[in-house]
């Protein structure tokens, strides 16, 4: 490539086509209200597993508590899987019958 510049190769490279790339579809995760979960232990999963600051994470247990269910975080298909997965594992182990869902947005 002797004799080519800089400038000739920047040229060359923005003249070709560009291809777009599709984002990920997007997943809403879903806390769902029980009756045997403690408000505290879905505060905590809001905290740690979804890393809401600690007056979201509250408002969000509350409206799960009013409304049945509450929006935790939006997230690609694995990442909402892993964290679904994290949930129910942490729930599990202390006793909780605590479940997620996920939708597509």
């Amino acid at each position: 490539m002797a004799g080519k510049t800089d400038f000739d190769v920047q040229e060359r490279v923005q003249g070709e086509e560009r291809q777009e790339v599709e984002q990920p579809p997007l997943y809403r995760v879903f806390l769902i209200n029980d009756d045997y979960t403690s408000m505290e232990f879905v505060v905590y999963i809001l905290e740690k597993v979804f890393r809401k600051p600690v007056v979201e994470a509250t408002q969000i247990m509350l409206h799960v508590h009013r409304s049945g269910k509450g929006l935790a975080g939006v997230y690609s298909h694995e990442i909402a899987e892993t964290k679904i997965a994290k949930v129910h594992s942490l729930a599990r182990e202390q006793g909780f019958p605590l479940k997620c869902t996920m939708e597509k947005e």
